[in-house]
Order: structure tokens, then C-alpha cells, then sequence
């Protein structure tokens, strides 16, 4: 996740540098992967608008000769190769004498026949994007030509790149990340949900159904009618995306987008004149397609979950829209209508279907690890709002809202866990205040003792709260790991070695003296291995302990002999021309009962009860070292 920090400095506030920003970042458990100081560029980059394009069409690829606008008496001559700009656009020029990241030098020179004095340069070879497909062309009227470039193009702004924690979905956004840094510099944090004002529904905006409620709990949609599709979205915008990592597409694409990362709400938007009947949330059918919006025609599992209207699919939910009902060019009128989706998936079955079609996108990226399902309201009247001001739309009536936001659940823990678990006399109120500021709403209460407690509902954005070493978790997080003490308890007296050990260890040193090697094998076995070495079907080697996440799906049962991993070592090693070999090996079996006893689930919050001790040995194996 890159973060601009203009964009953060937004919600928190002044920052530091942007190394202690990155600090900040670290301190408060997250990696940073790399830190985009400034813009390297130097020397003469300014806003230039191209007058003139003259094709030569004599060379094998296709090349342009410019004339361009940039503030002096006449246009300067440029050649360039890219194809996405017209006379009229604005583009970005830099003159002989600027140097681009790279140590990448300009001078006037002479190429395809012609003088090229300058440059008309593209977001990567700026450094501020990823794009290379084209050149940057600036919306109409972001300034002047001849005007310096660097401000507008937000040269001088300093990116963070961090790795999101799997466990943290909501950190995929500014809003998050903003909380988070707020907390790492116990500053006051400012919501940008909080800004948008969500009006009473009034009637539906589309009839939606919704036929897997465990899979979609809450399905938002909002209209927008009259969007003018030419319109670019403001270079703010684009600046914004780009400085994320993304390419700035289309006005509504681009809304979409912008708004997934301030807000951290996937949304998609359909052509409100391509939809036909109502929405209806269902599974995949046996051999159904659809054809996504990289214009791949995609067979259809049952267990993907679809967006659907009178025609069949028209999006992959969670992961990608159909290309059938893309935002496409204008009506008669110049304008189209938009329907915008904002809706809450279930996470494993958005990872099961991006996975399966080998689709990942940063919808699902944000889905399968969790987003927060009050937001779709908030988000798609955020976009709706953005449509309006930049693309000259109107909002229609209503809001289809099918579905709600789960309740959290309440968590209560001693109110001194986490100076017991750390180690540390935490300040008085630290507890509180901390998950106070990860969003928690807190209660102290007593308990039989009269000891205090602390009860605390998780906020909607953080499903991963769930029990009380979840909240110890944060506020040790919040209060800086760093402090915690590394001191290792005093070690009691030893008493020796066991009888058990000194044996075993009599036994290898009396092997290994008489040339054999100690070697460690695969400990797990498959059921084909019993048939190989003969053995009757009740014979109790056949009885083993079967392992739920194996690392070998055919070897996924626990050894109740040694003889299949020496056997596979001694093969191996017969296969490399090694012949003089004398192998053993000192470790388990294990030998299942059988009547095996169910295993217990102890709590870990207090000392498991006589009768669970009781249970757990019973339903122990039989060891025999």
C-alpha cells in the first residue's frame, strides 16, 4: 500500500519527515517496504500544450513531430513516439537542461530527421506513476503553459510503501492507515467518513435481491444520472492515484478508485442503460460464463458468487465487473447513467473465486481480508457526490440497502492483562485510551472480586478483535513493543539428564561409533506404504493418526514405525550411487488407541479443569521413547 504523505498529513495533521513517518509506521507494527522520498527531478519542467502534431510515416514505427506551447515566443519542435494526446491537450515538457530520475539527462538533439528540443515525458519517466503505456496529459485548464511543473505534479510529496498486515483489511486505505498513524503520534484523528453525509433513503435506487445472504450480508446501490463520460476527473485526483500506484483511467473509474483508498469500500459501477431488470446476488450454474472486464471469457465454478441481472452474469462479485455492462460511451444526450455498487462480502469465498480464476484485484486484495460492512452507504454516496461535482450529474431518488452489519461481538478482560502479559506498569487510564483510539467503545466494569474489567465492542473495522489477548495485543501494539523488557526468568538449578535421555543418547553414540549416520526423515507416511510392506488389513501399524493440513496430500498420516522414512532415505540416497550406507534414526511413533478419545479444547484465559487434564491424557497416544 503506498501512501502519499500530503494525502495522510490530511487526516492527522502536520508530520514529521518522512523517515520518522516511516518510523511511526514500523513502531506501530507494520513494515514499511520502501520510502519514495521527493521527486529527483531537477532542472526546467514546466506545462506545455501541443499546438501542432505532424506524422512522419516514414520510419517503421510510428513517430510524431510536435510543436508545443510552453510560455515563450515560439513552440518548440519534439519528437515523440506515444500516441494518446491531440492538439489542445496539456502535456508535461521537460526542457534541455532538466534531469529525470536515473540520472536520465534532456538536450536538444537531433532524431528521426528532426530537432528534438525537449521532452514530452510519461508518469514513470517522472517518477510520480507506474504508467508507461503513454505520455501524462494533464485535464484542461490544470495550468498554464510555460507554468512550472513541479507543483502541479506534486514533485516535492514523499511516499510510503507499506506491507499490510493479513489480519489488517482496513489498513488498505488512507482512512486506516491515517487512524493508525494518529495513534503512533497520539494525535487527534479526523474520520473522513465522518464528512459525508448520508441522506434518508427515500425508495429504492434499483430493485436488488439477494439470494446468499451469508455470502453478501449488505448490498448498497445509489444512481447517478446524467454523467458526462468525456469529462476527465480533476488532476488533484489523478495526482492522488498516481502517487498510489494506480492509472488514472476514466471519470468514474477514476471516482471509484479514489475513493477505495480514502475510504477503504471496493465499488463498482454499471451502466445504468446496459443493466436490464432487477440485480440479483446468486452462485455460479454449472458451465455458466462470463466475460470480465479484461475481456476474458471466464468458466463459471458453482461456488463463485455472481452480480446478475436479466441476462445472466454482469460481474464476478468481489472481484471483477462484466465487460457487458461497463461504463461505455455517451447517449444521444452526451451522458450516461451510472448505477453504483457498494456491497459487503463474505472474505473466504471472494479469496476461493480470485484464486480459482487466478483473478487478484485490489477489490478482492481488500474483501478477502475484511472491510467494513457500515461503509457501503458512506462510500457510494461519496462517490455519487464526486460524479456530481466533476462529471455533471444528478443523484436520483433512493438507496437500495439490502441486508445490515453484523453486530460485533462484546469482549471483556481484566483491566490489568496487558501489564500482566507484557510485563510492564502501564500508565493509569493507557488501556482505555488505547482502544479508544483503535475505535473500540469501552465500559469499566467489576467483577465478582470486585476486581475492574474492561468490556469493549470492537468497532465495525476490525472483525479480528475478538477475544481478550486480541486487545492486549493492540494496546501493547499502541504502547510500542519496544518497551516491553527482554528479560529471560532465571533458569532453576538442572538436575541432569533423564534415564530416558542418557539412554537415547548411549544408543546413538554406540551406532554412530560403529559407522552408521543419524539422519531425520519425512515422519509422515501414506497408505500405500502398509500395502507395500505386505501387511494384513488388521494389523495395527494400519491404524494411524491422520493430519488435517498435511504439507504431502499423499503422505498426510503420522508414522507408527520408523521403517518407511529410513526406507525412502536409504532410496534416495541409492538413486545418488551412494552404496556403503549404514543409516539410523532416534524418534517417534505414533500408535494411536483404538477407541481413540475425543481431544478437548481447553481455555487458554485460566487452568484447564481435573476432568480436562484427565480427557487430554486419554486421548494422548501411547509413546513409546
Amino acid at each position: 500500500m503506498r501512501v502519499p504523505q500530503s494525502w495522510l498529513s490530511e487526516l492527522v495533521g502536520e508530520l514529521p519527515s518522512v523517515e520518522a513517518t516511516g518510523e511511526a509506521f514500523v513502531r506501530v507494527g507494520f513494515e514499511v517496504e520502501e520510502v519514495h522520498g521527493p521527486s529527483e527531478v531537477t532542472g526546467p519542467v514546466v506545462v506545455g500544450r501541443v499546438v501542432e502534431i505532424t506524422e512522419l510515416t516514414e520510419f517503421k514505427k510510428p513517430i510524431r513531430f510536435c510543436r508545443v506551447e510552453v510560455g515563450e515566443d515560439e513552440p518548440r519542435g519534439i519528437v515523440c513516439g506515444a500516441r494518446n494526446f491531440a492538439p489542445g491537450d496539456l502535456v508535461v515538457v521537460t526542457l534541455p537542461g532538466a534531469v529525470l530520475p536515473g540520472g536520465f539527462a534532456i538536450a536538444a538533439r537531433t532524431t528521426y530527421g528532426r530537432v528534438s528540443d525537449g521532452m514530452i515525458a510519461s508518469a514513470r519517466e517522472l517518477g510520480i506513476g507506474a504508467d508507461h503505456a503513454g505520455i501524462l496529459v494533464l485535464p484542461p485548464g490544470t495550468a498554464e503553459p510555460g507554468a512550472d511543473a513541479r507543483p502541479v505534479l506534486g514533485l516535492d510529496d514523499s511516499v510510503i510503501e507499506l506491507d499490510v498486515n493479513p489480519d489488517s483489511g482496513y489498513c488498505f486505505s488512507l482512512r486506516g492507515l491515517a487512524r493508525e498513524m494518529a495513534a503512533a503520534l497520539d494525535v487527534d484523528y479526523s474520520d473522513p467518513v465522518a464528512r459525508v453525509a448520508v441522506p434518508v433513503a427515500d425508495g429504492e435506487a434499483w430493485p436488488v435481491v439477494v439470494e446468499e445472504p451469508e455470502r453478501c450480508p449488505r448490498f448498497v446501490a445509489r444512481r447517478v444520472d446524467g454523467v458526462d463520460p468525456a469529462r476527465p476527473a480533476p488532476w488533484w485526483m489523478q495526482q492522488r492515484l498516481l502517487a498510489s500506484g494506480m492509472r488514472p483511467i476514466s471519470l468514474v473509474v477514476d471516482v471509484t478508485n479514489y475513493v477505495m483508498l480514502e475510504l477503504g469500500q471496493p465499488l463498482h459501477a454499471f451502466d445504468a442503460g446496459r443493466l436490464a431488470g432487477p440485480v440479483v446476488v446468486r452462485r455460479a450454474r454449472e458451465g455458466e460464463q462470463l466475460t470480465t472486464l479484461d475481456d476474458v471469457t471466464r468458466t463459471l465454478d458453482p461456488d463463485d458468487l455472481l452480480v446478475t441481472d436479466d441476462s445472466g452474469p454482469v460481474a464476478l462479485a468481489g472481484v471483477m465487473g462484466g465487460a457487458s455492462t461497463e461504463i461505455a460511451g455517451p447517449g444521444p444526450d452526451g451522458t450516461i447513467d451510472v448505477l453504483l455498487e457498494g456491497a459487503h462480502w463474505e472474505p473466504t469465498g471472494i479469496a476461493r473465486t480470485a484464486r480459482r480464476h487466478k483473478l487478484p484485484s485490489e477489490a478482492s486484495k481488500r474483501f478477502e481480508r475484511g472491510v467494513d460492512p457500515r461503509l457501503p452507504p458512506a462510500a457510494v454516496e461519496r462517490a455519487a457526490q464526486l460524479l456530481v461535482e466533476h462529471g455533471g450529474g444528478t443523484i436520483a431518488p433512493g438507496r437500495t440497502d439490502v441486508g445490515a452489519a453484523p453486530v460485533p461481538a462484546v469482549v471483556r478482560m481484566p483491566l490489568n492483562l496487558p501489564d500482566r502479559v507484557a510485563g510492564v506498569a502501564y500508565p493509569p487510564g493507557a488501556t482505555v485510551r488505547r482502544l479508544a483510539q483503535v475505535g473500540c467503545r469501552v465500559e469499566l466494569v467489576t467483577d465478582d472480586t470486585g476486581s475492574p474489567d474492561v468490556v469493549a465492542t470492537p468497532p465495525s473495522w476490525r472483525p479480528d478483535l475478538q477475544q481478550a489477548a486480541d486487545l492486549v495485543e493492540e494496546v501493547l501494539r499502541l504502547e510500542g513493543l519496544d518497551v516491553i523488557p527482554s528479560v529471560l526468568p532465571a533458569a532453576p538449578g538442572g538436575r541432569g539428564s533423564t534415564p530416558a535421555q542418557r539412554r537415547r543418547r548411549a544408543v546413538s553414540r554406540a551406532l554412530a561409533e560403529d559407522g552408521y549416520v543419524e539422519v531425520l526423515p519425512f515422519p509422515f507416511v501414506g497408505p500405500a506404504v502398509w500395502d507395500a510392506f505386505g501387511l494384513g488389513p488388521d494389523d495395527v501399524r494400519r491404524r494411524t493418526v491422520r493430519v488435517l493440513n498435511p504439507l504431502d496430500a499423499e503422505r498426510a498420516e503420522l508414522a507408527t514405525t520408523l521403517l518407511p522414512g529410513l526406507l525412502d532415505t536409504l532410496v534416495r540416497n541409492r538413486s545418488r550411487g551412494a552404496g556403503d550406507l549404514a543409516l539410523f534414526h532416534v524418534g517417534q511413533v505414533v500408535l494411536p488407541h483404538a477407541r481413540p478419545v475425543e481431544m478437548p479444547d481447553p481455555p487458554v484465559d485460566r487452568r484447564p479443569t481435573d476432568a480436562q487434564y484427565a480427557q487430554i491424557g486419554a486421548a494422548l497416544p501411547a509413546q513409546p521413547l
